[in-house]
Protein backbone atom coordinates (compact mmCIF):
# COMPACT_ATOMS: atom_id res chain seq x y z
CA UNK A 1 0.00 0.00 0.00
CA UNK A 2 1.32 3.45 -1.15
CA UNK A 3 2.92 5.79 1.66
CA UNK A 4 0.78 8.70 3.27
CA UNK A 5 3.72 10.58 1.16
CA UNK A 6 2.82 9.23 -1.78
CA UNK A 7 -0.20 10.01 -1.92
CA UNK A 8 0.59 13.38 -1.14
CA UNK A 9 2.83 13.96 -4.33
CA UNK A 10 0.08 11.99 -6.27
CA UNK A 11 -2.28 14.93 -5.39
CA UNK A 12 -0.23 16.75 -5.80
CA UNK A 13 1.27 16.36 -9.68
CA UNK A 14 -2.86 15.37 -10.54
CA UNK A 15 -3.70 19.28 -8.89
CA UNK A 16 -0.58 20.15 -11.23
CA UNK A 17 -2.12 18.43 -14.20
CA UNK A 18 -5.21 19.54 -13.79
CA UNK A 19 -4.27 23.77 -13.67
CA UNK A 20 -2.58 22.67 -17.01
CA UNK A 21 -5.54 21.01 -18.89
CA UNK A 22 -7.59 24.19 -17.53
CA UNK A 23 -5.09 26.45 -18.89
CA UNK A 24 -5.27 24.78 -22.35
CA UNK A 25 -8.72 24.70 -21.97
CA UNK A 26 -8.79 28.39 -21.99
CA UNK A 27 -6.24 29.25 -24.82
CA UNK A 28 -8.43 27.21 -26.79
CA UNK A 29 -11.10 29.04 -25.72
CA UNK A 30 -9.95 32.16 -26.82
CA UNK A 31 -8.54 30.88 -30.28
CA UNK A 32 -11.73 29.31 -31.06
CA UNK A 33 -13.28 32.55 -31.32
CA UNK A 34 -10.98 33.81 -34.24
CA UNK A 35 -10.55 30.84 -35.90
CA UNK A 36 -15.04 29.98 -35.72
CA UNK A 37 -14.85 33.67 -37.62
CA UNK A 38 -12.30 32.75 -40.05
CA UNK A 39 -14.14 29.57 -41.03
CA UNK A 40 -17.31 31.03 -41.18
CA UNK A 41 -16.52 33.69 -43.43
CA UNK A 42 -14.56 31.76 -45.75
CA UNK A 43 -17.88 29.52 -46.66
CA UNK A 44 -20.11 31.81 -48.43
CA UNK A 45 -17.10 32.88 -51.05
CA UNK A 46 -16.32 28.63 -51.39
CA UNK A 47 -19.79 28.41 -52.09
CA UNK A 48 -20.58 31.09 -54.57
CA UNK A 49 -16.95 29.97 -56.07
CA UNK A 50 -18.60 26.44 -56.86
CA UNK A 51 -22.15 27.90 -58.12
CA UNK A 52 -20.44 30.57 -60.52
CA UNK A 53 -17.88 27.59 -61.77
CA UNK A 54 -21.24 25.06 -61.73
CA UNK A 55 -23.17 27.65 -64.24
CA UNK A 56 -20.43 28.07 -66.72
CA UNK A 57 -19.35 24.60 -66.54
CA UNK A 58 -23.18 23.89 -67.72
CA UNK A 59 -23.07 26.67 -70.78
CA UNK A 60 -19.69 25.30 -72.18
CA UNK A 61 -21.25 21.21 -71.25
CA UNK A 62 -19.63 19.19 -74.17
CA UNK A 63 -16.97 21.55 -75.38
CA UNK A 64 -13.54 19.77 -76.54
CA UNK A 65 -12.31 22.49 -75.34
CA UNK A 66 -12.99 22.27 -71.29
CA UNK A 67 -10.19 22.12 -69.14
CA UNK A 68 -9.02 18.84 -67.59
CA UNK A 69 -9.76 19.72 -63.84
CA UNK A 70 -13.42 19.82 -64.85
CA UNK A 71 -13.18 17.41 -67.65
CA UNK A 72 -10.52 14.66 -66.15
CA UNK A 73 -8.25 12.98 -67.71
CA UNK A 74 -10.77 10.28 -69.05
CA UNK A 75 -9.32 7.47 -66.67
CA UNK A 76 -9.99 6.60 -62.37
CA UNK A 77 -7.36 4.75 -62.15
CA UNK A 78 -4.83 6.60 -60.32
CA UNK A 79 -6.39 8.51 -57.08
CA UNK A 80 -4.41 11.03 -55.02
CA UNK A 81 -5.89 11.82 -51.58
CA UNK A 82 -5.28 15.32 -49.93
CA UNK A 83 -5.39 14.84 -46.15
CA UNK A 84 -5.30 17.93 -44.08
CA UNK A 85 -4.55 17.51 -40.47
CA UNK A 86 -3.50 19.32 -37.43
CA UNK A 87 0.07 19.76 -36.57
CA UNK A 88 -0.62 19.11 -32.55
CA UNK A 89 -2.50 16.61 -30.72
CA UNK A 90 -4.45 16.70 -27.16
CA UNK A 91 -7.36 17.26 -29.34
CA UNK A 92 -9.47 14.27 -28.81
CA UNK A 93 -10.56 12.19 -31.95
CA UNK A 94 -10.04 15.49 -34.17
CA UNK A 95 -6.67 13.63 -36.26
CA UNK A 96 -7.36 10.24 -35.86
CA UNK A 97 -10.83 10.97 -37.28
CA UNK A 98 -9.98 11.94 -40.85
CA UNK A 99 -7.26 10.06 -40.96
CA UNK A 100 -9.90 6.87 -40.62
CA UNK A 101 -11.97 8.41 -42.86
CA UNK A 102 -8.90 8.81 -45.26
CA UNK A 103 -7.74 5.11 -44.91
CA UNK A 104 -11.04 3.62 -45.64
CA UNK A 105 -11.57 5.59 -48.79
CA UNK A 106 -7.82 4.30 -49.43
CA UNK A 107 -8.58 0.91 -48.90
CA UNK A 108 -11.71 1.04 -50.95
CA UNK A 109 -9.84 2.29 -53.82
CA UNK A 110 -6.79 -0.79 -53.69
CA UNK A 111 -9.88 -2.94 -53.22
CA UNK A 112 -11.18 -1.75 -56.43
CA UNK A 113 -7.53 -2.00 -58.18
CA UNK A 114 -7.03 1.29 -58.30
CA UNK A 115 -3.78 3.34 -57.54
CA UNK A 116 -3.25 5.08 -54.34
CA UNK A 117 -1.36 8.19 -53.46
CA UNK A 118 -1.14 10.13 -50.21
CA UNK A 119 -0.73 14.16 -49.96
CA UNK A 120 -0.51 14.93 -46.24
CA UNK A 121 -0.83 18.76 -45.11
CA UNK A 122 -0.10 18.41 -41.16
CA UNK A 123 2.07 16.35 -38.84
CA UNK A 124 -0.52 14.06 -37.10
CA UNK A 125 -2.09 13.02 -40.70
CA UNK A 126 1.23 11.83 -41.68
CA UNK A 127 2.34 10.38 -38.86
CA UNK A 128 -0.86 8.26 -38.54
CA UNK A 129 -0.69 7.28 -42.47
CA UNK A 130 2.63 6.82 -42.88
CA UNK A 131 2.34 3.56 -40.67
CA UNK A 132 0.17 1.82 -43.34
CA UNK A 133 0.72 3.69 -46.43
CA UNK A 134 4.48 5.05 -46.08
CA UNK A 135 5.51 3.70 -49.83
CA UNK A 136 2.14 5.75 -51.25
CA UNK A 137 2.76 9.46 -49.59
CA UNK A 138 4.13 11.38 -52.32
CA UNK A 139 4.70 14.52 -50.57
CA UNK A 140 4.51 16.21 -46.85
CA UNK A 141 3.97 19.59 -45.70
CA UNK A 142 4.38 21.17 -42.12
CA UNK A 143 2.58 24.09 -40.90
CA UNK A 144 3.78 24.12 -37.84
CA UNK A 145 6.00 27.66 -38.67
CA UNK A 146 2.52 29.30 -39.47
CA UNK A 147 1.19 31.33 -36.85
CA UNK A 148 -1.57 32.47 -38.55
CA UNK A 149 -3.09 30.69 -41.81
CA UNK A 150 -3.49 32.74 -45.13
CA UNK A 151 -4.29 32.05 -48.33
CA UNK A 152 -0.74 32.14 -49.17
CA UNK A 153 -0.77 28.78 -47.53
CA UNK A 154 -3.59 26.77 -49.52
CA UNK A 155 -2.02 28.46 -52.78
CA UNK A 156 1.20 26.49 -52.12
CA UNK A 157 -0.36 23.56 -51.56
CA UNK A 158 -3.01 23.85 -54.47
CA UNK A 159 0.49 24.63 -56.87
CA UNK A 160 2.02 21.30 -55.90
CA UNK A 161 -1.42 19.74 -56.46
CA UNK A 162 -1.60 20.78 -60.12
CA UNK A 163 2.15 20.42 -60.88
CA UNK A 164 1.51 16.72 -60.17
CA UNK A 165 -2.04 17.18 -61.78
CA UNK A 166 0.08 18.67 -64.99
CA UNK A 167 2.36 15.76 -64.70
CA UNK A 168 0.17 13.09 -65.24
CA UNK A 169 0.90 11.33 -61.80
CA UNK A 170 -3.07 11.28 -61.03
CA UNK A 171 -6.24 10.87 -62.66
CA UNK A 172 -8.45 12.14 -58.96
CA UNK A 173 -7.91 14.19 -56.39
CA UNK A 174 -9.81 13.83 -53.20
CA UNK A 175 -9.53 16.40 -49.97
CA UNK A 176 -9.77 15.27 -46.50
CA UNK A 177 -10.50 17.42 -43.76
CA UNK A 178 -12.94 17.94 -40.49
CA UNK A 179 -15.91 20.48 -41.16
CA UNK A 180 -16.62 22.54 -37.69
CA UNK A 181 -20.34 22.51 -36.39
CA UNK A 182 -19.60 23.41 -33.23
CA UNK A 183 -17.62 22.42 -30.05
CA UNK A 184 -18.89 19.08 -29.51
CA UNK A 185 -19.25 18.47 -33.23
CA UNK A 186 -17.11 17.88 -36.51
CA UNK A 187 -17.33 16.19 -38.87
CA UNK A 188 -14.50 14.55 -41.04
CA UNK A 189 -15.20 15.58 -44.99
CA UNK A 190 -14.36 13.92 -48.21
CA UNK A 191 -14.16 16.60 -51.04
CA UNK A 192 -13.74 15.94 -55.00
CA UNK A 193 -11.84 18.76 -56.13
CA UNK A 194 -10.19 17.04 -59.54
CA UNK A 195 -11.90 17.02 -61.39
CA UNK A 196 -14.33 19.29 -60.08
CA UNK A 197 -17.68 17.72 -59.05
CA UNK A 198 -20.44 20.28 -60.13
CA UNK A 199 -24.23 20.65 -58.97
CA UNK A 200 -26.90 21.51 -61.43
CA UNK A 201 -25.67 24.51 -61.82
CA UNK A 202 -28.54 26.06 -63.54
CA UNK A 203 -31.51 27.28 -60.93
CA UNK A 204 -34.18 25.92 -63.43
CA UNK A 205 -34.96 28.80 -65.79
CA UNK A 206 -34.19 29.26 -69.31
CA UNK A 207 -31.93 32.33 -69.47
CA UNK A 208 -28.65 31.89 -71.43
CA UNK A 209 -25.40 34.20 -71.08
CA UNK A 210 -23.02 34.93 -73.17
CA UNK A 211 -19.11 35.07 -72.33
CA UNK A 212 -16.20 37.28 -72.85
CA UNK A 213 -14.01 35.79 -72.97
CA UNK A 214 -14.94 32.21 -73.95
CA UNK A 215 -16.13 29.97 -71.41
CA UNK A 216 -13.28 27.54 -71.64
CA UNK A 217 -11.21 30.18 -71.29
CA UNK A 218 -12.84 31.26 -67.87
CA UNK A 219 -12.93 27.90 -66.81
CA UNK A 220 -9.27 27.83 -66.99
CA UNK A 221 -8.52 30.57 -64.73
CA UNK A 222 -11.43 29.43 -62.57
CA UNK A 223 -10.40 26.39 -61.64
CA UNK A 224 -7.10 26.24 -60.28
CA UNK A 225 -8.16 29.32 -58.37
CA UNK A 226 -11.35 27.38 -57.09
CA UNK A 227 -8.63 25.07 -56.04
CA UNK A 228 -6.77 27.08 -54.02
CA UNK A 229 -10.11 28.51 -52.29
CA UNK A 230 -11.64 25.06 -51.40
CA UNK A 231 -8.17 24.04 -49.46
CA UNK A 232 -8.21 27.32 -47.89
CA UNK A 233 -11.73 26.73 -46.72
CA UNK A 234 -10.69 23.13 -45.74
CA UNK A 235 -8.09 24.41 -43.61
CA UNK A 236 -9.77 26.99 -41.96
CA UNK A 237 -12.59 24.33 -40.74
CA UNK A 238 -9.76 21.95 -39.45
CA UNK A 239 -8.30 25.19 -37.62
CA UNK A 240 -11.73 25.60 -36.02
CA UNK A 241 -12.41 22.15 -35.51
CA UNK A 242 -9.13 21.92 -33.93
CA UNK A 243 -9.75 24.51 -31.22
CA UNK A 244 -13.01 23.03 -30.83
CA UNK A 245 -11.51 19.58 -30.59
CA UNK A 246 -9.10 20.39 -28.00
CA UNK A 247 -11.28 22.82 -25.99
CA UNK A 248 -13.76 19.76 -25.39
CA UNK A 249 -10.73 17.48 -24.53
CA UNK A 250 -8.89 19.41 -22.34
CA UNK A 251 -13.05 20.40 -20.83
CA UNK A 252 -12.99 16.36 -20.14
CA UNK A 253 -9.06 16.08 -18.81
CA UNK A 254 -10.14 18.82 -16.29
CA UNK A 255 -13.28 17.03 -15.04
CA UNK A 256 -11.72 13.89 -14.65
CA UNK A 257 -8.85 15.73 -12.62
CA UNK A 258 -11.04 16.98 -10.44
CA UNK A 259 -12.23 13.64 -9.75
CA UNK A 260 -9.14 11.79 -9.97
CA UNK A 261 -8.48 14.46 -6.74
CA UNK A 262 -11.44 13.48 -5.06
CA UNK A 263 -11.09 9.98 -5.13
CA UNK A 264 -7.30 10.23 -4.12
CA UNK A 265 -8.02 12.78 -1.03
CA UNK A 266 -10.24 10.17 -0.03
CA UNK A 267 -8.29 7.42 0.27
CA UNK A 268 -5.52 9.50 1.76
CA UNK A 269 -7.73 10.84 4.21
CA UNK A 270 -9.10 7.13 4.96
CA UNK A 271 -5.32 6.09 5.09
CA UNK A 272 -4.43 8.79 7.69
CA UNK A 273 -7.38 7.94 9.97
CA UNK A 274 -6.64 4.44 9.95
CA UNK A 275 -2.86 5.69 11.13
CA UNK A 276 -3.70 7.72 12.80
CA UNK A 277 -6.32 5.16 14.80
CA UNK A 278 -3.23 2.41 15.20
CA UNK A 279 -0.91 4.54 16.77
CA UNK A 280 -3.86 5.54 19.22
CA UNK A 281 -4.43 1.74 20.22
CA UNK A 282 -0.21 0.83 20.47
CA UNK A 283 -0.12 4.24 22.39
CA UNK A 284 -3.11 3.18 25.11
CA UNK A 285 -2.10 -0.47 24.79
CA UNK A 286 1.59 0.35 26.03
CA UNK A 287 -0.06 2.66 28.45
CA UNK A 288 -2.11 -0.12 30.23
CA UNK A 289 0.57 -2.41 30.00
CA UNK A 290 2.56 0.33 32.30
Amino acid sequence: MASLKDMRVRIASTKATQKITKAMQMVAASKLRRAQTAAEAARPYATKMEAVIGNIAAAAAGSPGAPALLAGTGKDQVHLLLVCTGERGLCGAFNSAIVRLAREHAQSLIAQGKEVKLFCVGRKGYEQLRRTFEKQIVEHIDLRSVRQLGFVNAEDVAKKVLARFEAGEFDVCTLFYSQFKSVIAQVPTAQQVIPLVVGEGGNGSATSYEYEPEEDEILARLLPRNLAVQIFRALLENNASFYGAQMSAMDNATRNAGEMIRKQTLVYNRTRQAQITKELIEIISGAEAV
